[in-house]
């Protein structure tokens, strides 16, 4: 049966909208298929996919990073996790600083940037937690924090004294074998344990080998695996490892790689780790300290000559890299290695989570496609996740989008930047036409800026748009402002570098999918030319206004699956669907958008933020399907059907 509703009044979904939600009622409560998982990887712990790699002896890599001081700090850094991740690191680590107040709610706290890390960029992370300045109620109650937010990975250490000698922690601990001994204790299996290890041994140890003996007392308490201290020789690293092996430490040990990037970052990490720096190295350094960019090419090549030593030697399949939350230097090393694999493949068409409840998750409205981190955070609160398929989802508890502050949901770019991008000033709505054109077609606005982000979009346009490039040009032109699409895909390899997900040996197939804003006079003329003969069964359509008045032709408001695939020895895998219940929850954050991220660039009352408001309360958000996969994409028809119906005004 078709529901055609009009308005909130007569029984519409709109009456759904508010899109609140409590954390008890969160869970997606319908029917599940409990299907293969499509990456095996997903359900790992550390520790395992780690012994998988040292027996395969295939190559890896970590990263590093510490908490940043400012907000912009933490967008800044989140944004370098999403690059840095595509490489394909093993895991990351966040550093803990007792200074900093680590294990708040603030956004620049070591326990929030790992939990973002975790959950919103879809990264393996280790967190740092050190026994300074800790009780041991007070560590407990971290850790059982960092297992709610669904971190599952620590890094036990002492920690450096906070003044010159360190000072017993009388209800606490004091050293990290006491850390280990109690996560063990409280949390028994739960966290993977890491801790390090100092190839020239730690500074406060009696000897070379006492510092070994307490080492291996560390991993017999419970630690999995071992990350060491830099060092800037490889037979440093491989005399310690022969050395741990001789004493029985047989657990992974990971060797932490520093590339030099500046004298003055050089000499505050000898200082705090207190190395000494090799004399030849020093006799390069000295005569160039001022010259940043000659230090960290030579940094470049050092770490590069290192790490191949490492890998050669047969003993090393994983390097660890301390960044100091840069990426040029560290990135140009893994390239040069050959560990860097940019993989254009994905295990899914959206980007997943790597908290450990969302793992058998599976299936995502279409909607959240290139906002995948506020899908994240307004569904943190269910118990359960799609598997197989949607489900019904009559009632699903999308938790309501206020926080448009959130570093991890802030744009990347600065006020001045959005401004130079979107317009400092806008003159009418095809000044709004403009900038979507100017973002689809790469070319400069006006003012010679490119528009790399839109308000539903942050990043550049992905390879699988630049399919429709031409089509999307010419319908934002004429005021169609698209914030969604795909192309229509019948069979194509799984391995396709644009459009393939999921293992290799599959297929994977795409209804075409086209979701925009646009004025009512284009609504008018565009429902005339989708209730015709031609498409009335083709075309599933969904129109909303910011009031929720909406018309769809969604047969008794069911999903639609619009990207599948198929792969050998599994069932059909549904990634992604178009839910029109889910729709209107997502238009609230649409439309928000305008007024969050665009309008509040200009002063109240302004011509421009007027305009933009206007678009805000008289537009209306479309999504279309094409269920005819295996045909043409016939939406960019129904376009032109429209524009055509537009410039005849008698037969409207």
């Amino acid at each position: 049966m078709v529901n055609e509703p009009h308005s909130a009044s007569n029984g519409s979904t709109s009456s759904r909208s508010d899109g609140s939600s409590s954390g008890s009622e969160g869970s997606k409560d319908s029917s599940r298929c409990s299907t293969p998982v499509l990456d095996a990887e997903r359900h790992e712990r550390l520790r395992e996919k780690m012994r998988r790699r040292y027996d395969s002896g295939d190559k890896w890599f970590s990263l590093e990073f510490f908490p940043p001081r400012t907000a912009n700090g933490a967008v800044n850094l989140i944004s370098r996790f999403d690059r840095m991740g595509m490489g394909g690191p093993l895991f990351i680590d966040v550093t803990w600083h007792p200074a900093g107040d680590p294990g708040s709610d603030k956004e620049t706290s070591s326990m929030i940037i790992a939990n973002t890390a975790v959950n919103y960029c879809g990264l393996e992370t280790v967190l740092h937690m050190t026994c300074c300045n800790q009780t041991k109620e007070e560590i407990t109650g971290h850790l059982q924090k960092a297992k709610r937010l669904g971190l599952k990975n620590i890094m036990a250490l002492r920690g450096d004294p906070i003044g010159e000698e360190w000072e017993d922690e009388v209800e606490g601990f004091n050293y990290a074998v006491d850390l280990v001994k109690h996560i063990r204790c409280e949390f028994d299996d739960y966290f993977d344990i890491c801790v390090a290890g100092y190839p020239k041994g730690h500074p406060e140890a009696e000897s070379y080998e006492a510092d070994l003996r307490h080492l291996k007392e560390k991993v017999s308490a419970g630690a999995d695996f071992i990350i060491t201290q830099l060092f800037f020789r490889s037979e440093t690293f491989l005399a310690f490892m022969k050395d741990c092996q001789a004493i029985g430490i047989t657990c992974p040990i990971v060797p932490g790689i520093f590339p030099i990037q500046g004298y003055h970052s050089l000499r505050q990490l000898v200082k705090l780790s207190k190395l000494e720096v090799p004399q030849e190295i020093k006799e390069v350094i000295e005569p160039i300290k001022d010259n940043d960019a000659a230090i960290r090419n030579y940094g470049v090549e050092l770490a590069v000559s290192m790490c191949r030593e490492l890998l050669d030697s047969g003993l090393v399949s994983g390097l660890h890299f301390y960044t100091l939350n840069r990426e040029v230097a560290t990135t140009e090393i893994l390239r040069r290695l050959g560990i860097w694999k940019e993989d254009p493949r994905r295990p899914l068409p959206w980007a997943v989570s790597a908290h450990p409840k969302r793992r058998v998750e599976d299936v995502r409205p279409i909607f959240w496609a290139s906002r995948p981190k506020s899908y994240i955070h307004r569904t943190q609160e269910w118990d359960d996740f799609p598997n197989g398929r949607w489900g019904n989802s009559s009632s699903p508890a999308f938790g309501e989008l206020k926080d448009y502050y959130l570093f991890y949901l802030k744009s990347k770019s600065p006020r001045e930047e959005l401004l130079k991008m979107w317009g400092e000033e806008l003159m009418s709505e095809e000044s709004v036409f403009e900038v979507f054109t100017c973002y689809i077609s790469g070319e400069p606005n006006r003012e010679g800026h490119k528009v790399t982000c839109l308000p539903w979009n942050d990043d550049p346009l992905a390879a699988e748009t630049n399919l429709l490039k031409e089509q999307l040009e010419k319908v934002n032109r004429r005021g169609i402002l698209t914030i969604n699409s795909q192309p229509n895909i019948n069979g194509k390899p799984s391995t396709d570098p644009i459009v393939g997900w999921g293992p290799s040996g599959g297929y994977v197939f795409q209804k075409a999918y086209l979701e925009f804003f646009t004025s009512s006079e284009n609504i008018t003329a565009l429902l005339k030319v989708l209730k015709t003969k031609k498409y009335e069964l083709r075309v599933n359509y969904h129109i909303v206004n910011v009031r929720g008045e909406n018309i769809t032709n969604a047969p008794d408001l069911q999903p639609n699956a619009v990207t599948w695939g198929i792969f050998p020895g599994r069932e059909i895998i549904q990634p992604t669907v178009v839910d029109p219940v889910s729709f209107m929850y997502w238009k609230d954050e649409a439309f928000a958008l305008w007024i969050e991220q665009w309008a509040k660039l200009y002063e109240e009352e302004s011509p421009s933020r007027m305009i933009i408001q206007y678009i805000h309360d008289n537009y209306y958000l479309v999504n279309l399907v094409d269920n005819e996969f295996p045909l043409e994409n016939c939406l960019w028809q129904v376009m032109e059907d429209t524009f055509e119906l537009l410039n005849c005004p008698t037969e409207q």
